[in-house]
């Protein structure tokens, strides 16, 4: 299967093709955000307040970056675990959001919340946050810098890899790569 080059923010009529299993390389703008971040995003819009960004459209990498070296635009970028965000995804889906980049599998309940809302999960490669690093074109922190490395950034990227892990018509990478696994004769 073919790689297919996207850009975020997402355009709305793209979601559609974007099905479990396909492969990508993502490049524009996206942000960071990762427990810590997600909890005060919560509690401002339980306050009424706004978000730190716009969300609507937009594309959230779970990341927690290293320090930078000097030299480079960020340290080692890979993903943090999504399930820990599950909590605070549905609303956060509710409020526009359309794609999310982490790593490993997601609840059911944020699985259906990414169908009602056309949003899509992508995951990429734990390991490699210093080879993902180099995709990262220009970073900026744009909230809660209090939060260190969890702060929320604005990242430019350019051909970050990932693969479409949840779509929005419900299915599942995990599920559909257990059962063909389990199908593989040794």
């Amino acid at each position: 299967m073919e790689t297919l080059k996207i850009t975020s923010p997402i355009d709305e009529k793209l979601i559609k093709d974007l099905k479990t299993g396909i492969k990508v390389l993502i490049s524009g703008t996206i942000y960071t955000a990762r427990d810590a971040a997600h909890l005060k995003m919560i509690q401002a819009l339980g306050k009424g307040e706004k978000l730190p960004f716009n969300i609507k459209g937009q594309t959230i990498y779970y990341m927690g970056p290293s320090p930078a070296r000097p030299g480079q635009v960020i340290g080692s970028a890979g993903p943090t675990t999504s399930s820990r965000m599950d909590e605070y995804t549905p609303k956060l889906l509710s409020q526009g959001l359309r794609a999310i980049i982490g790593k490993g599998n997601r609840s059911p309940e944020v699985i259906q919340t990414l169908k009602k809302y056309n949003a899509v999960y992508f995951v990429t490669f734990g390991g490699a946050g210093a080879l993902i690093s180099k995709c990262i074109k220009k970073a900026e922190v744009i909230a809660y810098p209090e939060l260190a490395a969890e702060a929320v950034m604005r990242l430019e990227i350019e051909d970050l890899p990932a693969i479409v892990a949840n779509d929005i018509y419900g299915n599942d990478l995990y599920e559909t790569s257990r059962a063909a696994y389990q199908k593989t004769e040794v």
